[in-house]
């Protein structure tokens, strides 16, 4: 049985100051997976994610990736967030250099790679979130949207085998959303694995394939999307709702819908209802 890329096995974190962040929490990534670390507003998400590439180092418990223990000297760190890339929920957090593609250099040029190689792979991410043409614009005069797409941009140009996202919708238009979604999509069919942390249930819903109910720092279910978000007592316990597209789709007899359209398709069809 093959490893998955990524476990964390009875993981404890407390912060100097004592607090507890997460508790014996385990977690298993799937390579070419997309994993929604699912729970409410200070459950812990973004302390787990810190996890994910060695930002943070349990107090008890232990990470493996692809099954071998993970070590927190520089050379395994490096090469650790060389494969698992993490893009804040703060844009700001992240970027720093003059221009776009200034700072979407870094990544790649810090690696060592050369400055043709690195120059491939930034025209790849800033394409890839059809920023190309932002590349010399200067980084604080662009719109929220714009710097959330130059942060993982960042990250895509390192080329990780696995990124995680903390909140990536939040803070964006509904148009916003459709093309953030649309690029990470693309990502995911090139074989890459994500992981994102939300509170979004109906995110979660439409478009992962796994979910992680996580509440107080632990995981209280890990299963499939369509499984965990209908165990509604589950959801409660974490202080989440229910999707409302789950819902509407429970009431059909049709296999369940994830998509807003195909949940309309359906439903116009069953009532007869034109265009």
């Amino acid at each position: 049985m093959t490893a998955p890329l990524l476990a964390l096995c009875g993981v404890d974190y407390a912060y100097p100051n004592g607090v507890m962040a997460l508790r014996g929490l385990n977690l298993t990534v799937a390579k070419g997976q997309k994993l929604a670390i699912l729970g409410a507003n200070g459950s812990g998400k973004t302390t787990l994610l810190l996890h994910l590439n060695g930002t943070l180092q349990p107090t008890r418990g232990a990470i493996r990736l692809d099954g071998q223990p993970v070590r927190y000297d520089h050379r395994a760190l490096t090469d650790w967030r060389r494969r698992v890339g993490l893009v804040l929920q703060e844009p700001e957090d992240q970027l720093f250099a003059a221009t776009v593609g200034q700072d979407v250099s870094f990544g790649p040029l810090n690696l060592g790679l050369s400055e043709a190689e690195a120059r491939e792979q930034v025209n790849e991410a800033l394409t890839a979130l059809e920023i190309a043409d932002l590349a010399d614009r200067a980084t604080h005069t662009l719109s929220f949207g714009q710097k959330k797409r130059v942060a993982i941009a960042g990250i895509l140009a390192m080329r990780p085998e696995l990124l995680a996202l903390d909140e990536p919708t939040a803070g964006l238009d509904s148009q916003g959303v459709a093309r953030l979604l649309d690029a990470l999509q693309q990502l995911h069919e090139t074989g890459a694995t994500l992981v994102f942390a939300t509170h979004d249930v109906e995110l979660a819903y439409a478009w992962a394939d796994q979910v992680a109910i996580f509440h107080q720092g632990t995981v209280l279910r890990q299963d499939e999307a369509t499984v965990a978000l209908a165990d509604r007592d589950l959801l409660r316990r974490a202080r989440l709702q229910s999707p409302l597209l789950l819902e509407l789709a429970q009431l059909l007899p049709e296999p369940l819908l994830r998509s807003r359209d195909a949940l309309l398709e359906q439903l116009r069809r069953r009532l007869k209802i034109e265009d």
